[in-house]
């Protein structure tokens, strides 16, 4: 009995110990792990959120890019981090789809919230010949690793969505692979590769300009962005699918009170004009939810990829 009350008047203490922490979060900066190279689409997002967080919060939410093996480098970093509040990841689909990355995105990480649907989206250099799905099929099939196709490594769903791409339509398209969707996008301009799975907010300017042409977007609706732009399912692969979800996450433990603290001021500004007209316009749908709705979101997609990788045979390492 004496050993009982003991542990009872321990958790009482840690529990108050740690609603005492959670009341004063928080107390000092946060850092923001960002798992790209800046100037991406995954690191503006990370940044306007940083942004907003800090005036929601009142202490300065540093973003910190750490790119590396897509995204698994910066994600392994957070998910080692203390689980206090004062490291968070922007989070995207796919980063535990190899089975060594260090870490188990269902332990290791606490999800806060979601942010936004991000569909990719075919693009050209304008001087490739193809205009449409049905022409790259075409070319590819006529002429056999003549297209090649840029995309940031995996296990980013650009990837896999090339992969799967290539598998249901049974051509063969060279992938070049990029730290990230910035330098991918400038090497598409150039006409280094003749096509990209990217995602839209970093090529808008280009495709506004006419440095880049818009094929498809691989959602399951158009884009309000591109409304004249099909689908790639309407051209001609019906149920062709590949959608990121970006959204915050903690490291795993972090206190519940923390969490629910975070996820109350991301809703706030996801459902802000600001925030969610801005992610109309770079190609996305805003996306609020619980911490529950994200994890069952992360589940629900890694297995989706995950069955489908091993089922192909895809590869998910360089």
């Amino acid at each position: 009995m004496r050993r009982i009350a003991i542990l009872i008047a321990l958790a009482v203490l840690l529990g108050g110990a740690i609603g005492a922490a959670a009341q004063d979060y928080p107390s000092r900066p946060i850092t923001l792990i960002v798992a790209f190279p800046a100037g991406g689409g995954v690191d503006t997002a990370g940044r306007l959120i940083a942004q907003k967080l800090t005036a929601a919060l009142g202490q300065q939410v540093i973003v910190e890019n750490k790119p590396g093996a897509g995204s698994v480098l910066g994600s392994r970093v957070a998910a080692k981090a203390a689980p206090d509040g004062y490291t968070l990841l922007l989070m995207t689909t796919g980063l535990s789809l190899p089975a060594n990355t260090g870490y188990d995105v269902a332990k290791d990480f606490s999800p806060i919230g979601l942010i936004a649907s991000i569909p990719i989206v075919v693009m050209a250099n304008p001087a490739a010949p193809v205009a449409s799905i049905a022409d790259i099929i075409a070319l590819a099939k006529k002429e056999p690793g003549k297209l090649t196709v840029g995309t940031p490594p995996p296990p980013t769903l650009n990837y896999f969505g090339i992969e799967l791409f290539k598998a249901v339509t049974g051509t063969q398209i060279n992938i070049v692979t990029y730290r990230g969707t910035g330098p991918l996008t400038n090497d598409l301009v150039g006409g280094h590769v003749m096509l990209a799975f990217n995602t839209l907010l970093p090529a808008m300017g280009n495709i506004q300009a006419g440095t880049l042409k818009v094929i498809a977007v691989a959602s399951p609706e158009r884009v309000a962005a591109l409304p004249n732009v099909p689908t790639v399912a309407e051209s001609g692969l019906p149920g062709f699918e590949v959608v990121l979800y970006y959204g915050l996450a903690a490291p795993g433990g972090t206190p519940r009170p923390i969490i629910d603290r975070l996820n109350r001021e991301l809703r706030a500004i996801v459902n802000s004009a600001d925030i969610s007209s801005r992610i109309i316009a770079d190609g996305g749908i805003p996306v609020a939810s619980s911490p529950e709705e994200y994890a069952a979101n992360i589940a629900r997609e890694e297995a989706k990829w995950d069955t489908l990788i091993k089922k192909l045979g895809l590869a998910v390492n360089q």
